[in-house]
């Protein structure tokens, strides 16, 4: 999708969104855009400039503490990927538990947590499934 500002041949200035800008061209050229304000088909791009965001934006709370929970996960874990719930079955209940991280299906969740083995979702993707 793309916005255009336009503008008729009466000086009306208007806003309006297109799928393409050979949509746009190819509408026009039927006489299919029309005015918003006279009806008038002889409409016009006008100049405008391009919407550009900062580029730095400044991380809510919130951010900063998942991506600090990331940090201390991926300094003090292994990461094991799809085979989270093979070595979580493994190591749990031996001694020296070692912490893990990795993904499951809902099945393995499910039937992790029917046999007390603790586990908790993290609120990030791994930086391998993230990429």
């Amino acid at each position: 999708m793309i916005r255009y500002s336009l503008k008729c041949t009466d000086g009306h200035a208007f806003d309006s969104w297109f799928q393409s800008a050979d949509a746009f061209d190819a509408l026009a050229a039927k006489g299919l855009v029309t005015c918003a304000a006279c009806g008038s088909d002889r409409v016009e791009k006008a100049l405008m400039a391009p919407k550009v965001g900062s580029l730095a934006v400044p991380a809510s709370d919130i951010e900063k503490k998942i991506a600090a929970l990331r940090r201390k996960v991926e300094s003090e874990a292994t990461y094991v990927g799809g085979r989270f719930a093979e070595e979580a079955r493994a190591i749990h209940g031996t001694q020296g538990d070692k912490a893990i991280y990795g993904e499951a299906n809902a099945a393995e969740v499910k039937s992790l947590l029917e046999d007390g083995v603790p586990i908790a979702p993290l609120p990030f993707l791994p930086k391998s499934k993230a990429n």
